[in-house]
């Protein structure tokens, strides 16, 4: 629970005995008619996320959520951030998976003899009178313990005024076991419909277990996450040993323990006990889990790990950074959750439909019934027709259609290393038009490398090399570094040097075997050959001269290299439908040179753009008519991301709740920029479909019933299956992004 500015406070709450959407919508209501509350409940997750004014508790959103008929337990975060402590298992509906099975298998036998004994006649007229009385018998378990649960909720609501599907469920199979029973007693008609009581019963328990299996199965994305994290952790601990001198030594100890400035063990094979610095050892550490990387990352010393990584080959010393919910892994998973407690907006036209459905369709199955009397049918043909309307509506599909695709769509993003903020955001990728990307770290490495060595005269390139690295090797400039790393790449062996002297704003000077070398900028020489000029004039990237007695004697190029995947990235987005716009601070040259090689149309290439001015290039294109998102590092970029119609941060696994995204990309790469639009939208489709079917399935089937064109066992096995197929048709975009 958290407290905000404006004196609100916020409560996530674990929902138990939800069934259907005019569960999760009656709740909704109940709650926003209290003062200043603001509600979402998902049925999916079965959770409610509750903001609220201060002079109310959350003892008072439980109790109003209880007298709604249904049970609320707050969550509150745990100490290790893996995920949220002190509520139920989200199971659906009152029953736990293994009471569900046994009902729905119990059911599924005894619908099945009962089937048979009515429908198949050799059988029907063997058993004769007998044969009544067996299938009262064996319907009555069916009726009053395998479909107990309907009649349960159905009893709570209606003792608040409510009604739901289990409503519909419970008296369409009280009319058809009141008649059959009373038929069966007084002997005034030979129509009974114990099949319709038990087939209808077990056809929705399976219909309901096939649910809640798929439910939790797109829901094990997000399980897989809370899970990640380590147990346990080997700390390093300094106790007075003999003599009063300290000794270093290792404790195991569980990893809620941990706090910020520890040390501790991480051996091969281990997983990282959370955020921190590496202090000694080097090693791989597989961070595929966490940020959907691949490729083993190499660490050492200073480098910064994840929590929930793997660690390779080597045994790392790290000192804890971040402990418990401030984690990157805990960060992860509180975006996933807030993204799938949502409701995007495609949803609140169900959630409006779903409030009246229930009392609607009982007012149908009521007339049903009336008309077919008036019209001077059977009273057993109307009941038949009444019983198959209240049985056939599904508010599930409804209710299913939205959260099911969110919730598989939004963890399979965590898997590929997206996070959608919130599932208003699905809305904002469909109407995208135009991206624009930032240079430096999103469509590059951001780190520079060694590009070109242009000498003058004779010189070796090699020796120029050697010089200009051996002189760097002193400098902690970053186009220092590239020098000397790209030096040592090529094999070239630096030579010791003496007198190092730093330049500030100019480059650097010192004594290699005797001679005084400078490496820098023009201005520092004398002499520059026009060779060099020519090669300073046509640079795409970082040069500085290396030369000795006052002449330069050749140019080396440091450039930042565009990602091997960004061309393939780009192509991706242009095939979805976007214009790619390139956005840098650095110079024309450069920033043309990297558009070349990225595919970026060079008159949508604007250089020389500071941070502070970025906001103002998404505006005008805003002002074009453009839909404009905007891919930037998430700090810099801060300002045009927020502009942006839709913000996508590109993050290194310690800016996951970059504020002013609407996406966070755990894997700096632009391929997963195609990945996080083309997911968003797809989910978005899903969403779509899903509530064409379950709008479609009632109206068309509500009316085919009434009319009598459907049986109640076709509409009990139609009903289930409606709910089934939105679930499984959510559950496809787990295979999203696999080849």
């Amino acid at each position: 629970m958290s407290t905000t500015e404006t004196a609100t406070q916020h409560v996530d709450l674990a929902i138990s005995g939800m069934t259907c959407a005019s569960c999760s919508a009656r709740i909704e209501r109940k709650l926003g008619r209290l003062e200043g509350v603001e509600a979402s409940v998902n049925l999916a997750t079965e959770k409610a996320s509750v903001t609220f004014p201060s002079a109310l508790s959350v003892a008072d959103i439980v109790a109003t959520v209880e007298k709604t008929g249904y049970g609320a337990t707050p969550l509150t975060d745990d100490a290790t951030g893996r995920g949220r402590d002190g509520g139920p298992a989200m199971t659906h509906d009152v029953l736990d998976q293994d009471s569900l099975r046994r009902r729905m298998l119990v059911a599924s036998a005894l619908a099945l003899v009962v089937a048979v004994l009515h429908m198949v006649p050799p059988v029907r007229e063997a058993t004769g009178a007998a044969g009544h009385w067996l299938q009262l018998l064996l319907t009555l378990p069916v009726y009053l313990w395998a479909a107990w649960p309907f009649h349960r909720a159905a009893a709570i609501n209606a003792r608040h005024g409510a009604s739901t599907m289990d409503t519909l469920v419970s008296v369409g199979t009280t009319a058809a076991m009141g008649w059959s029973v009373l038929a069966l007693l007084t002997g005034f008609t030979h129509d009974l419909y114990f099949e319709v009581v038990a087939v209808v019963t077990a056809f929705l328990l399976i219909g309901r277990y096939i649910e809640a299996h798929a439910k939790e199965q797109g829901r094990s994305a997000l399980t897989t996450l809370m899970e990640l994290g380590a147990k346990d952790v080997a700390v390093l601990r300094q106790d007075a040993g003999k003599g009063g001198a300290m000794a270093t030594t290792e404790q195991r100890v569980p990893v809620e323990e941990l706090v910020v400035g520890d040390r501790f063990v991480v051996r091969p094979g281990e997983k990282v006990a959370t955020d921190g610095v590496v202090l000694s050892g080097r090693s791989t550490i597989d961070a595929s889990m966490v940020t959907g990387e691949s490729m083993p990352v190499e660490v050492g010393p200073e480098d910064q790990v994840t929590g929930a990584t793997v660690n390779g080959h080597g045994r790392l010393i790290v000192r804890a950074s971040r402990v418990g919910a401030e984690t990157t892994l805990a960060r992860i998973t509180e975006l996933v959750e807030q993204a799938q407690t949502g409701k995007a907006p495609v949803q609140r036209l169900a959630d409006r439909v779903s409030a009246v459905f229930v009392p609607a369709v009982l007012i149908i199955a009521g007339l049903t019934l009336l008309l077919w009397l008036v019209t001077g049918n059977p009273f057993t043909q109307g009941l038949a027709a009444a019983v198959a309307v209240l049985i056939i509506a599904c508010p599930c599909a409804l209710g299913l259609a939205t959260p099911t695709a969110l919730l598989t769509g939004t963890g399979r993003g965590a898997q590929l290393g997206i996070l959608i903020k919130g599932p208003q955001i699905l809305e904002s990728t469909r109407a995208v038009d135009t991206v624009v990307l930032d240079k430096t770290g999103t469509l590059t490495t951001g780190h520079p490398v060694l590009t070109d060595v242009v000498t003058a005269g004779s010189l070796p390139a090699d020796a120029a090399l050697k010089a200009a690295a051996s002189v760097e090797v002193g400098s902690e400039h970053p186009v220092a570094q590239a020098v000397v790393a790209g030096a040592r790449e090529r094999g070239v062996r630096l030579a010791d040097a003496q007198d190092f002297v730093t330049l500030p704003g100019e480059g650097a000077r010192a004594d290699v075997n005797g001679m005084l070398v400078t490496v820098g900028r023009p201005s520092l020489f004398e002499v520059v050959p026009e060779v060099l000029h020519e090669a300073l004039a046509r640079a795409e990237g970082t040069i500085v001269l290396v030369g000795w007695q006052g002449t330069a004697r050749a140019a080396i190029t440091v450039a930042d290299t565009p990602r091997e995947t960004s061309a393939a990235a780009v192509e991706r987005l242009r095939g979805l439908g976007l214009t790619p716009y390139l956005l840098t601070g650095d110079n024309a040259r450069t920033a043309a040179a990297v558009a070349q090689q990225v595919g970026i149309d060079p008159a949508h290439v604007t250089a020389d753009v500071l941070p502070q001015h970025k906001f103002d290039h998404v505006r005008a294109l805003q002002e074009q008519g453009r839909v404009v998102a905007m891919v930037g590092d998430g700090v810099n970029d801060a300002a045009a991301l927020a502009q942006a119609d839709l913000g996508v941060a590109m993050g290194s696994g310690t800016d996951v709740a970059a504020e002013s995204a609407d996406i966070v990309l755990m894997r700096p790469d632009v391929q997963t920029v195609a990945d996080a639009i083309g997911l968003s939208r797809r989910t978005l489709q899903i969403i779509k479909q899903n509530l064409l079917w379950a709008f479609g399935y009632n109206t068309l089937a509500i009316p085919l019933a009434a009319f009598g064109l459907l049986t109640p066992v076709i509409a009990g096995g139609a009903m289930a299956l409606s709910s089934v197929l939105v679930v499984l048709n959510s559950l496809r975009l787990r295979g999203y992004g696999r080849v």
